[in-house]
């Protein structure tokens, strides 16, 4: 059934034509990723089809009673209450079921506080169909799939009791989107929703989208993320879009077999075109009567021929090719036990790690174990509390800021690479920002006014002019589409040099990484490290080392759990014996004591029936010492019996 569909959509700003005529159906069930360029009117879709933006023409179908929830690449931030913590904003998700706990808690106060018999029988009755609805629709679990979902999208413990006031953008993001995941909406639409996530964030994230079994329509540029999640791909270009079967890569597999087929039936076509033309040139010539039919034959078979038009060109792409010093060390970086703080929380502590010339290396790792600083530490932007890092002979560095700060707000574009590189031309300048895609009015725009994308690069713009021999790269592919990183991989795949990269796009660490660094501060040296130059599939090679290895962490915590419980066994069973032996000597000298005991009344009773049978002073202190002897023989009695 068709939970979702577009007719003849439209859309342009002014002179810009963003979407014309898109159609498209989606069905329940369906994991739909849309792709295409920046600025391919992906975002603006969505916000057509969720309301927030009017078309200017076409319409959009919605089944009915399907609710639609949407994570937008910007949220409001402002419109989320900053004083309740993020567990309490989670809630809200389930209002219904808050609403029923209120009825139910007051329904239990008018029951406590009722005396008429009749009475508390209809409020039993009635608190009894309350707790079964609150049950059957999830009452009882709510709190705990809220506080695991945000856990499950990176939150620490404490973080969760945390005031939404005191939250970055990235956790903002976040929790807007543990928030929209909890509520499970009919058709759930996410807008770059791998952004500001880590890598077991995003593993969990993609299992979950996996295994949706409602509908679901993602914008991403993670091509990794959309193969393992989307069934479906909603290609835009040129303001047109086509429906493709399968993920991200199958997409792109159709695309090339359907432009290659395109061309060559095209080409074809061109040929006997050529013949036609070629013939009715030569029928012109011989200027014969016969000749005119047979002229007037063919170009009514042009006429009626069906043009093959080739396919829209994909739009331009970046073109990079970074320069490269050959001459420097083969012991590149060299980090030793390196810590960091900001303030009184340590973030990075005694880090050791050596890197070797032209090794590719990633570093992975939670949101918050100091990937970025790590980045800014070795390029010398902060200085370690603790440790140094040590670079090798002649290495010239190369830094990529995913924040871009290092653009100047109130240059141009022409002026930023102008007071960059003063020594080159105006035409190498003019020359380097057309190959990133800036023709001659983006090079007078104000850098304030660039998007998040022309930033990026720009940045790599300015980068590419430098000679270095080490390139140190902190999130490169945010901001950029998939072409423009496809560019990007490329080219750092030909940099004759050392790549030192922070990423969370898997596609790029699959093609790149020859070695993966995991920071851990638990673990020894701050990481664990994985060496990956032999395979192909670097990423899924990384996935099963680190799941080997937790086998083995596991394997070996059971085994020192077991170790101690054998060690606590035989303790319990040496004290178990030592109070056998002690208790057993006790019942020996029970016995022995009761046969006194036992010899002594003997010898009384003689005497009380002898010597003092007439002597009533020594027969009373006869009777006092049987006494005596009684309670200490029953006492004995229990001991050994």
């Amino acid at each position: 059934m068709i939970a979702l569909s577009a007719s003849d959509i439209g859309l342009s700003y002014g002179m810009d034509v963003i979407l014309k005529n898109i159609s498209f159906s989606v069905n329940d069930g369906d994991r739909v990723g849309v792709i295409g360029v920046n600025g391919a009117g992906k975002t603006s879709l969505f916000r057509i089809i969720t309301g927030k933006e009017r078309a200017d023409s076409g319409a959009v179908y919605i089944q009915k009673g399907h609710t639609v929830g949407i994570l937008e690449q910007n949220p409001d931030l402002s419109a989320l209450p900053g004083e309740m913590t993020c567990l309490e904003y989670m809630y809200t998700a389930f209002e219904s079921l808050l609403l029923l706990e209120e009825k139910i808690a007051r329904t239990e106060r008018e029951l406590a506080e009722a005396k008429d018999e009749d009475e508390i029988n209809r409020l039993s009755v009635r608190l009894a169909e309350e707790n079964r609805v609150f049950c059957a629709e999830g009452g009882l679990e709510f709190r705990g799939r809220c506080r695991s979902m945000l856990l499950r999208l990176g939150f620490e413990e404490e973080l969760v009791e945390q005031k939404i006031r005191t939250l970055s953008g990235g956790q903002y993001t976040r929790l807007s989107l543990a928030k929209l995941l909890a509520t499970e909406p009919d058709i759930l639409m996410l807008d770059e929703p791998t952004n500001h996530l880590d890598i077991d964030a995003l593993t969990w994230l993609e299992d979950f989208v996996a295994s949706y079994k409602k509908t679901v329509l993602i914008i991403s540029h993670d091509r990794y993320f959309l193969d393992r999640t989307t069934n479906k791909t909603l290609h835009l270009q040129g303001g047109e879009a086509r429906l493709y079967n399968g993920g991200y890569s199958a997409c792109k597999e159709q695309r090339e077999a359907e432009a290659a087929s395109l061309e060559k039936r095209y080409k074809e076509q061109q040929k006997v075109i050529e013949r036609i033309k070629a013939n009715i040139e030569f029928q012109r010539r011989c200027n014969r009567e016969h000749n005119f039919v047979t002229i007037r034959s063919k170009e009514k078979q042009l006429e009626r021929m069906e043009k093959i038009e080739l396919a829209p060109k994909d739009p331009k792409s970046i073109r990079l090719q970074f320069s490269s010093l050959e001459d420097s060390a083969n012991d590149v970086l060299e980090a030793k036990d390196v810590s960091f703080s900001y303030g009184a929380k340590p973030l990075i502590k005694n880090l050791s790690f050596l890197i070797k010339r032209y090794e590719r290396v990633l570093f992975l790792g939670k949101n918050g174990c100091g990937k970025s600083t790590l980045m800014k530490l070795m390029n010398s932007l902060l200085v370690p509390a603790e440790g140094k890092i040590v670079l090798g002979y002649n290495i010239k560095i190369g830094y990529y800021d995913q924040e871009n700060r290092g653009l100047s707000e109130n240059k141009t574009v022409f002026g930023e690479m102008r007071d960059e590189y003063p020594e080159k031309t105006d035409l190498e300048l003019r020359s380097t920002l057309a190959l990133f895609l800036f023709d001659a009015d983006d090079c007078e725009k104000s850098v304030s006014s660039l998007s998040g994308g022309e930033r990026a690069r720009l940045t790599l713009a300015k980068l590419i002019l430098k000679k270095v021999n080490l390139l140190i790269m902190d999130e490169p592919t945010n901001h950029l589409d998939i072409s423009s990183a496809e560019a990007l991989e490329n080219a750092l795949l030909a940099f004759d040099g050392t790549i030192i990269a922070v990423s969370h796009d898997r596609y790029f660490i699959n093609k790149l990484a020859t070695r993966i660094i995991e920071l851990d501060p638990m673990r020894e040296r701050g990481m664990l490290d994985y060496r990956l130059e032999e395979y192909d599939d670097a990423f899924a090679e990384y996935l099963r080392l680190r799941e080997i290895r937790r086998l083995d962490m596991a394997a070996l915590e059971k085994e020192q759990k077991d170790n101690s419980s054998s060690k606590q066994s035989y303790e319990q069973k040496k004290r178990e014996a030592a109070e056998k032996r002690a208790l057993e000597k006790k019942i020996e000298r029970a016995k022995k004591r009761i046969e006194e005991l036992e010899a002594e009344t003997e010898a009384l009773d003689e005497e009380l029936f002898g010597e003092a049978a007439s002597n009533y002073v020594r027969a009373a202190e006869i009777d006092k010492r049987k006494s005596e002897i009684e309670i200490e023989l029953l006492e004995l009695y229990e001991l050994v019996m």
